[in-house]
């Protein structure tokens, strides 16, 4: 199904989008044109392009053989709208049923197939885990929450072993129901972000185990939080059907827009780089839609997008180095892939990836874990019932070379404030790195002769052949006899053939 878009009454299709998140765009009214009464009427140009021109027109998904995906996992049931599922560079994290408590799956990338019985398991929360999400600064570094209304960070190391990892590095105890959510800092170091079914809101010092900030301005049950790039803001929904963005520093809500979805189900939002709110939700007769807000003009939509009737909540991932975000519904069998822009209708729908089982849940590497020799622009983990597939988004290219145009300097590992700096009031974008490093060239292919040896054509005497074959594994006495006397009974023979001829080895031949 082709999704089908709604524009705001309040926006022409002609009007510029509204890229900025705090500054809307100002119109003077001294402004006059002078237009003809009766304009002449413009032939279309013929060399205008009807399709829309987009280097990301033609990306494809493609599901990992069946010897790179990771099998026997039995993925956890609770019934929690978090993906389950956390990646990066190094590690591949996975909740997963446990009895006795919560726990949750770590394995290397490379260690792919049929899973180990004896692979030990993280055991340290006392009820089931809900969400986990790797530390952007640190590749070993995992924060978890559960239903035993606590929260811990994980030190993953690379060798697991086969005892199971029980004791947590830092345990943050501040909430009074279960923690549903956890997500860190994008560019402060040791700064973490929980949400709880108690509807509070606490920001963290992992590195000193010490709660920073605590905000209760939610009435309802938090559905998601999302930091903006920079992490000087972030984004709620809430259960209250209100979309909220709030600075966590002046501890206040410094925008908030009612139901920006009609129907009643949960909400999803995310910040675009643009500082725009790319929202997912349902319509009143349980229809699923997107939306792009721009948080300085909550009235209405820069664009609105209904997609199908389904029950599953449609979990956004975004990439913005590429402004595309990766739609996955909980009991989808597809993926739905979009391009965001600064051209109507701004949320351009760019293709469906499918198969055949429907997901549990959705893992998203980071930029800097993708396989740019292959043009790889994304890899998403699809949990199924009992295994995890890794499917890669590749952009065509046909040439070998590194594509800079793919690969804009991304977010690194290093983090650009500590948590003193932050707190103070600081704002930085996160830290860039190259993905040149990553690219690595085709290997060189060996030589091969792709014409037969010209050699090889050439007539080969029976002269030569006589004094070849068979000598191999005679004595090297032997074989150069035979061969002078061969030579002079050819030179006997010629030198007889010429009339009137006395031969010069006629005396060496008798």
């Amino acid at each position: 199904m082709i999704p089908s878009f709604t524009h705001s009454s309040s926006l022409s299709p002609l009007s510029p989008p509204l890229s900025h998140p705090f500054r809307p765009h100002s119109h003077s009214s001294s402004l006059h044109l002078s237009v003809p009464p009766h304009p002449p009427p413009r032939r279309p140009s013929m060399s205008r392009s009807i399709v829309r021109q987009s280097k990301f027109r033609h990306v494809f998904g493609q599901a990992g053989k069946t010897e790179q995906g990771y099998d026997d996992i039995r993925v956890s049931k609770v019934t929690w709208d978090s993906s389950f599922c956390a990646v990066n560079p190094k590690f591949l994290a996975v909740i997963v049923e446990s009895s006795g408590g919560g726990a949750f799956l770590v394995l290397p990338l490379s260690k792919m197939g049929r899973l180990d019985k004896n692979h030990p398991l993280v055991t340290g929360h006392t009820g089931p885990v809900l969400d986990i999400d790797w530390c952007p600064h640190n590749d070993n570094i995992l924060a978890s929450c559960s239903e035993d209304t606590t929260a811990m960070v994980w030190q993953i190391p690379d060798q697991m072993g086969t005892r199971p990892i029980s004791e947590p590095i830092v345990v943050l105890e501040g909430h009074s129901k279960r923690v549903g959510i956890v997500t860190w800092h994008p560019t402060a170091r040791n700064i973490l972000l929980t949400a709880g079914s108690d509807n509070l809101i606490i920001i963290w010092n992992v590195g000193t185990g010490e709660a920073l900030i605590s905000m209760d301005d939610h009435p309802d049950l938090i559905y998601n939080v999302s930091w903006n790039r920079n992490g000087s803001l972030f984004c709620t929904t809430c259960k209250d059907r209100r979309l909220r963005v709030c600075d966590p520093r002046k501890r206040e809500v410094v925008a908030e827009r009612m139901a920006p979805h009609d129907g009643i189900r949960p909400m999803r939002a995310i910040f675009t780089r643009d500082g725009n709110l790319f929202t997912t939700g349902f319509t009143r007769m349980s229809q699923r839609e997107l939306g792009l807000w721009d948080p300085t003009s909550f009235e209405e939509p820069i664009a609105l997008l209904e997609l199908d009737t389904s029950n599953g909540v449609l979990l956004p991932y975004y990439d913005p180095d590429t402004n595309m975000v990766y739609l996955c519904g909980k009991g989808d069998s597809s993926i739905r892939y979009f391009e965001i822009t600064e051209e109507p209708p701004y949320v351009h729908y760019l293709s469906t990836f499918s198969s055949k089982e429907p997901q549990r849940g959705m893992g998203f590497m980071p930029k800097r874990g993708v396989d740019v020799s292959k043009c790889e622009i994304a890899r998403l983990y699809k949990l199924h019932d009992k295994k995890c597939e890794p499917i890669a988004m590749t952009v065509p290219r046909k040439s070998d070379l590194f594509q800079d145009d793919l690969y804009p300097d991304t977010a690194g590992s290093d983090p650009a404030l500590e948590p003193e700096e932050w707190l103070e009031g600081r704002d930085e974008d996160p830290t860039l790195q190259s993905l040149r490093d990553g690219y690595v060239p085709p290997k060189s292919r060996e030589l091969k002769v792709a014409k037969k040896n010209v050699l090889d054509s050439r007539p080969t005497t029976r002269r030569s052949m006589s004094s070849c074959d068979g000598s191999a594994n005679l004595p090297v006495s032997h074989t150069l006899s035979v061969c002078l006397s061969v030579c002079l009974s050819v030179c006997l023979s010629v030198c007889l053939s010429v009339p009137n001829h006395q031969p010069a080895c006629e005396s060496l031949c008798i």
